[in-house]
């Protein structure tokens, strides 16, 4: 059994380091904590909170009820409670009284970035792809500045199929972090999934970028060779533009070929191997 002011320490190591060790927090709690929680002082608050969403993530949903009612009966009109008895009806996937109680809350205080985050999540939960997208492009209308919000718009987008529309989400979070290769990349991918001679040109830029800010990206420079490749075979290009973009293709493969190789995970033959599965029988001359 481990002594109480040691599970104390963990579990705040666990809440300054972010961590949720759900199970871990868990055995803590059934060992430790749970008949000596008054001897936490104030702190206890803390515990219990943490306890009761490691409990939603276990399945103890009988765990969370002993912990919400212990936070109500200190707390019983504050709405950080009431979205952790949310948090309860969610675990137990009761997805309609969950987004009852958000309603209210929201109604209560429509400044509440968390909770409106929360619905979304919900709807999401309950596959309603659209009424998420709704309720998110409401929130990002008030919170225009929350990238994770615009990156979880622009998933949903992909979800139904909208690329031009999960396009503008990324540009946007560009638009907030221009140095992030990822955002570069992943604008890239949609672009290049979209199609059509424009897309591609955005899509080999913003590849580039990508390789430029990290020069390791290896997506972002196999996304540039097929990129390359596409456009090489375009019939609105002339054949200036087809031997610029076969030079682009041709050095995005060698420093693919190069990346795998400094790595020494794999001989020369299996390499040229995994590269040509890679490839995809594509069948482009690089000579």
């Amino acid at each position: 059994m481990v002594h109480l002011s040691e599970a104390q320490e963990k579990l705040k190591k666990y809440r300054e380091d972010n961590e949720r060790k759900s199970k871990e927090v868990l055995e803590l709690w059934d060992s430790s904590v749970k008949h000596k929680i008054k001897q936490l002082g104030n702190d206890r608050y803390l515990v219990l909170e943490q306890v009761l969403i490691a409990a939603c993530d276990c399945n103890r949903i009988d765990v969370a009820k002993v912990c919400l009612q212990m936070l109500l009966n200190k707390f019983p009109d504050s709405l950080r409670v009431r979205r952790l008895a949310i948090t309860i009806l969610e675990a137990e996937e009761k997805y309609d009284e969950a987004l009852e109680s958000l309603d209210k809350l929201i109604k209560a205080d429509e400044t509440n970035a968390q909770t409106r985050r929360h619905k979304v999540a919900i709807l999401k939960a309950k596959c309603q792809i659209s009424e998420a997208i709704k309720e998110l492009v409401e929130y990002l209308k008030k919170f225009m500045v929350d990238q994770e919000g615009w990156q979880e718009l622009s998933n949903l987008y992909l979800l139904e199929g909208e690329y031009a529309k999960s396009a503008y989400c990324m540009e946007e979070m560009i638009l907030h972090n221009s140095q992030n290769h990822l955002y570069h990349q992943r604008n890239a991918d949609i672009r290049y999934t979209q199609g059509g001679a424009e897309n591609l040109e955005l899509a080999r830029a913003h590849y580039s970028y990508a390789i430029l800010l990290n020069p390791n990206n290896i997506r972002a420079l196999y996304g540039l060779y097929l990129t390359a490749r596409s456009l090489m075979s375009s019939q609105k290009n002339n054949q200036t533009k087809k031997n610029t973009f076969k030079k682009i293709a041709t050095l995005s493969l060698k420093r693919v070929e190069h990346m795998y190789s400094e790595k020494k995970q794999l001989n020369k033959k299996n390499q040229l191997y995994v590269l040509e599965t890679l490839m995809g029988s594509l069948h482009l001359s690089l000579n």
